[in-house]
């Protein structure tokens, strides 16, 4: 009874050392790429002073879930005069095929006294104006 089992488990043998073998040893990582994300809202707070940090809290729709936030930056035109664009990254791979709602706080830094317009840049060209008023500390 062992000699008809022996030539079974040497083809047994064989063949899960083959596939241990032939299995990748490399590891793929999904590569990321930085976009410009749309800006639906934004909410400006009231009470600044020239002395304080301004912020506004923003908040748009990412189309899938291989989107993730990754920051603002605040692009000065005039002294009163600020655009503000949202980056995103996004990756290629499996992605959850849903709408992805965010919402967060974008630090401006001190600002002078006086109204300032925000221009909030989006994907497409587009944009939202806002006033914010900073007062005289």
């Amino acid at each position: 009874m062992t000699s008809k089992l022996t030539p079974f488990f040497a083809v047994l043998t064989l063949a899960i050392g083959l596939q241990v073998q032939a299995a990748p040893t490399k590891v793929v990582s999904p590569t990321t790429k930085d976009v410009t994300v749309a800006i639906n809202e934004v909410y400006i707070p009231g009470g600044f002073d020239s002395k304080a940090d301004a912020y506004v809290v923003i908040s748009g729709i990412f189309p899938n879930g291989c989107y993730k936030w990754k920051g603002a930056t605040r692009t000065d035109v005039t002294k009163f005069e600020h655009e503000v664009t949202a980056s995103g990254t996004v990756g290629q791979g499996m992605c959850l095929m849903v709408l992805v709602p965010f919402s967060k706080d974008v630090r401006l830094g001190q600002l002078d006294a006086g109204t300032h317009t925000l221009r909030f840049m989006s994907n497409d060209g587009t944009f939202i104006e806002k006033q914010l008023v900073v007062e005289q500390k």
